[in-house]
């Protein structure tokens, strides 16, 4: 099977650029968002502009794409207006995956901001259920650094929210962001702590759950719930780590997406250049 590597590309000028700038960047995959990532807007697409984007994506074999929701985004949250927006953005983004053929939409669980776990982990499942979700697309839970009341930093905090929510399963995955496990303790650089942390992924969730990687190395140490992306082989998980990652057989046919920094220390061309090269 293909290498699925790519990187989260704008749609700025329109949602064909991302196929453009997907190619200059050597993807063969993508991520992008549906709007502003830091307002409650996302962009309305007609058919004939998802008929358009899947064609490109098909010519230049880029293929599978991600919608990441927006940052403002809390299913967790006890206030109800929050919690009601939050519904209708996510439900937008994921209508228009649908239109655009997109396969999947990840979306941060959110936090509880102090009604506790439990009551926050019943509220995101609640929120799963009022969503509709489309035929052709799969919602992802996003794993978390852990910082604060955020919830889905475990795997076995992202199983209770799938198993809590009465959405069929296969309508529900998990995209795994090796910065936040990272942050949240998880060793991904030593084989020992490697193959646990495979492990805990298959006794907790299941392989079959994961959908989705998103790969971005960290500037903070192992534990510190900091959600501080890095290049790739310059921070914290390194390349021994990205080593461990990219040639996982459990994760030898994910797609998985760069989100690292853009400081121009390296561009995303030069993150996948050097996945492609520790990919054995």
């Amino acid at each position: 099977m293909t290498f699925r590597i790519g990187a989260h590309v704008s749609i700025s000028g329109g949602v064909n650029k991302a196929i453009e700038r997907q190619k200059e960047e050597t993807g063969n995959c993508g991520q992008i968002f549906a709007g502003s990532p830091r307002t409650w807007s996302v962009s309305e697409y007609e058919d004939e502009e998802g008929e358009e984007f899947q064609e490109l994506r098909d010519e230049e074999d880029q293929n599978p794409y991600v919608i990441h929701s927006t940052y403002l985004v809390n299913l967790a949250t006890p206030k109800d207006d929050l919690f009601e927006k939050s519904l209708n953005c996510l439900q937008s983004e994921l209508d228009a995956a649908s239109t655009l053929g997109v396969e999947y939409v990840v979306f941060h669980p959110g936090a509880h901001t102090g009604s506790g776990r439990e009551t926050g982990i019943e509220r995101i499942a609640e929120g799963i259920d009022e969503l509709d979700i489309p035929d052709n697309v799969t919602l992802l839970l996003e794993n978390t650094a852990g910082k604060g009341t955020t919830l889905g930093r475990s795997m076995g905090e992202l199983r209770k929210m799938i198993d809590q929510a009465d959405t069929p399963d296969e309508k529900i995955g998990v995209c795994i962001d090796t910065c936040h496990a990272h942050a949240a303790g998880y060793d991904l650089v030593s084989e020992e702590g490697f193959q646990d942390f495979i492990q805990e992924i298959k006794e907790d969730i299941g392989l079959d759950k994961i959908k989705v990687l998103h790969l971005n190395d960290s500037k903070d140490e192992k534990g510190s719930e900091k959600d501080n992306h890095e290049d790739i082989g310059y921070g914290n998980i390194g390349e021994e780590g990205f080593r461990n990652i990219v040639n996982a057989e459990e994760f030898e046919d994910l797609p998985m997406v760069l989100e690292t920094p853009s400081d121009n220390r390296a561009s995303y061309k030069e993150n996948i250049e050097k996945i492609r090269e520790l990919r054995e």
